[in-house]
């Protein structure tokens, strides 16, 4: 019989519909095709392709803006919000509008073309983790932002329209809808309990068992109980933090190891999957360090998401958290 499972952080409800089951084999994840160009702008000899990069890790003393890179960070050349001008808040009857301010950058993960986080040294994808952190501790300097969102779209069927290794930094006047619900049922729990309801969802899971996929000295990784789609896995950090950005270098080589392992297990079971992953943190400017606790949610791209979830807001997810865990835990690597 189908179940309602309910997020306790955000009250969302998923229907996990047990009479659709299916096996990690019952997916087939979708081609990639990416448009086909003569030169790809993201690989090592063609910086001039992209906008002057806004930080780059090196292991030489060459000048920006040329090879010997192994993590670089350029505007987007295409950017959703502009870096330059005011605000300009202004309310027009019934309606609010300000000017598209904010940041809008690529983070090219690798030099190597084939290179996916998956297939990266965890030093490497730990430069990643690093890369994140610097950026947005540099635009938390700016008073006009109030969050920085980091996601990544892997393969076509999940957004990405390049094939070279990339992640994106959008960084938003406003404080998104989906954060703010996040924050508020956080803070709500805390005035209730006295304890971070992440905190609290650690806790029970590595009681549990059933639902856990990795487990380090620093970080969880765990299919959520209420997943909105099939083999969602949360990474969290055992330890309450709110901001990531505030992350010291053992928290990070551990994050590259339990990541690591989480995707090679991910391209294992489901034949190398399209995903998006999100990382939650705080705002930049809110005091949110007794009720928030920053964590990173990885999506393979095996469903459809339409007119029910549309239209309800609730999910249907054919895969039991617990079973999907399983399969994760129990994979070769």
């Amino acid at each position: 019989m189908p179940e309602l499972r309910r997020d306790p952080v955000v009250g969302r409800w998923v229907i996990i519909s047990t009479d659709r089951a299916r096996r990690p084999a019952d997916f087939r994840p979708v081609a990639p095709s990416f448009p086909a160009m003569s030169l790809c702008p993201l690989c090592p000899g063609n910086e001039a392709q992209t906008p002057p990069e806004i930080l780059a890790y090196r292991a030489n003393d060459k000048a920006p803006n040329t090879p010997g890179w192994h993590v670089r960070v350029v505007p987007n050349k295409f950017p959703a919000l502009q870096i330059e001008g005011e605000l300009g808040r202004e309310g027009l009857g019934l309606y609010d509008r300000m000017n598209g301010v904010g940041a809008h950058e690529v983070i090219i993960e690798s030099s190597e073309h084939k290179a996916t986080l998956a297939t990266l040294p965890e030093k490497k994808l730990e430069d990643v983790f690093w890369a994140y952190r610097d950026r947005i501790l540099d635009l938390r300097k700016d008073i006009r932002l109030r969050y920085v969102l980091i996601f990544k779209n892997h393969g076509a069927a999940a957004g990405a329209t390049m094939e070279h290794t990339h992640s994106q930094l959008i960084a938003l006047p406003i404080v998104p809808t989906n954060v703010a619900a996040e924050i508020d049922g956080c803070r709500d729990h805390y005035r209730d309990k006295e304890r971070c309801i992440y905190c609290d969802i650690v806790r029970h899971e590595i009681a549990d068992r059933s639902r856990v996929v990795g487990e380090n000295a620093e970080f969880l990784s765990v299919v959520p109980y209420a997943a909105r789609f099939p083999f969602e896995v949360w990474v969290l950090p055992k330890r309450h933090a709110s901001y990531f950005e505030e992350s010291q270098k053992f928290q990070f080589e551990a994050l590259a190891r339990i990541f690591s392992d989480l995707l090679r297990r991910l391209d294992r079971v489901l034949a190398t999957p399209p995903y998006n992953f999100i990382l939650h943190t705080s705002p930049l400017h809110e005091r949110t360090g007794d009720f928030y606790h920053w964590h990173i949610e990885i999506m393979p791209k095996l469903t459809q998401v339409a007119g029910f979830e549309w239209g309800t807001g609730f999910y249907i997810n054919p895969v039991l958290p617990e079973e999907a865990a399983a399969f994760l835990r129990d994979a070769d690597i």
